[in-house]
C-alpha cells in the first residue's frame, strides 16, 4: 500500500470477490483506519482537500472509488447496485485491507451507505460520520410527510427514469456541472466527470437510485457513535430530516450544522469537516 502522510498518494488496487476497486491511501501505515465513501456525482477525490488534516493527526485514510466507479468494479444490471451489496464491498474491503474494526466518514450517497453499514455491521464500525444524508428512516419520514423535502427530492425520479444518461451527458456534462453550482474547485469537478464520463460509468452509479426501495426507511436505529454534518445551503436535505435524524441513533450523538455551506460540504468545507472527524474519532 503508498503511504503518505499529507495527501493521498497513487491509487492502490484493491480485490473484492470478482470486484477490484481503486483505492486512495493516505496517512501512518500504523494509524488509526478511517475509510472514506464518497457520493453522487463524485469520486473518491473528494476527500482530498481534508486529507492533511487528517493524517496530520495520525489517521490512516482508505478511499475507495466505490462500485460503479472503479472501473474493474463495474458490474452490469440494477440488481448488482442493491444496498447489500453496496454494504458487502464496504466490509470486503476491510477484511482485504486486514481492517478488523474501522472509522466510517460518508457523504452523500457514502454517508447511505454508512448508515447501513453502521446498522448492520455494528462489530465493524468503530464510529460513523454522515454527512450531509441523515438516517434513511429519517430521510424517508421527511419524503414522506414534508413539502419541502419532497420538492428537494424531486430529481430523484429524473435519475431512476432509463434514459437519463444522455440528458446528463451531454453538451460536456453541462447538467451534472450544474449540480455543484459553483461550490466545488473546478479541477475537482473535472476529475469526477471524467471519471463518470468512462462508458458504462454513469449508468452504474445512476444504478444506485434505481436499485432503491422503501425498504430504505426501515433500517433500524444505529448503536454505534455517530456525528451527522448537515449543511443549512443543501440543495437536496432540507432540515425537517436532518431534526428527525437523532431519533434513529441509540449510541452517542452529535449533530452539527454548517451555516451558508452548500451540499457539497468535503470539498467546500474540508477544514470544518476534517474537525468534526477528528472529534468523532477521538471521542467516541
Amino acid at each position: 500500500m503508498e503511504s503518505t502522510t499529507s495527501g493521498f498518494g497513487p491509487a492502490t488496487s484493491v480485490r473484492v470477490g470478482e470486484l477490484t476497486f481503486d483505492v486512495a491511501t493516505a496517512g501512518p501505515q500504523t494509524g488509526t483506519p478511517v475509510l472514506l465513501l464518497h457520493g453522487f456525482p463524485e469520486t473518491s477525490a473528494c476527500w482530498r482537500p481534508m486529507a492533511p488534516t487528517l493524517t496530520a493527526a495520525g489517521l490512516r485514510l482508505y478511499a475507495p472509488d466505490q462500485r460503479g466507479y472503479s472501473p474493474g468494479a463495474r458490474p452490469e444490471g440494477v440488481d448488482a447496485y442493491r444496498i447489500e451489496h453496496l454494504v458487502a464491498d464496504v466490509i470486503g474491503l476491510l477484511d482485504t485491507l486486514g481492517i478488523a474494526r474501522a472509522h466510517l466518514v460518508g457523504h452523500d450517497w457514502g454517508a447511505i451507505v454508512g448508515w447501513f453499514a453502521a446498522a448492520w455491521h455494528p462489530d465493524r464500525v468503530q464510529t460513523l460520520t454522515a454527512v450531509s444524508v441523515p438516517h434513511p428512516a429519517a430521510f424517508g419520514w421527511a419524503v414522506a410527510h414534508d413539502a419541502d423535502q419532497q420538492q428537494r427530492s424531486a430529481y430523484i425520479k429524473a435519475f431512476r427514469r432509463p434514459g437519463t444518461e444522455d440528458k446528463l451527458l451531454a453538451d460536456d456534462c453541462r447538467r451534472l456541472r450544474a449540480t455543484f453550482g459553483g461550490d466545488v474547485d473546478l479541477p475537482l469537478v473535472e476529475e469526477h466527470l471524467h471519471r463518470l464520463s468512462e462508458p458504462g460509468a454513469l449508468s452504474a452509479a445512476l444504478s444506485w437510485y434505481r436499485a432503491m426501495t422503501a425498504e430504505f426507511a426501515a433500517l433500524d436505529p444505529v448503536t454505534v457513535p455517530t456525528t451527522y454534518v448537515w449543511s443549512d445551503g443543501d440543495a437536496y436535505l432540507g432540515r425537517a430530516g436532518a431534526l428527525r435524524c437523532r431519533r434513529f441513533v441509540s449510541g452517542p450523538y452529535r449533530f452539527v450544522e454548517l451555516a451558508g455551506i452548500s451540499h457539497w460540504i468535503p470539498e467546500q468545507a474540508p477544514h470544518r469537516l476534517a474537525d468534526e472527524v477528528l472529534h468523532r474519532v477521538s471521542t467516541p
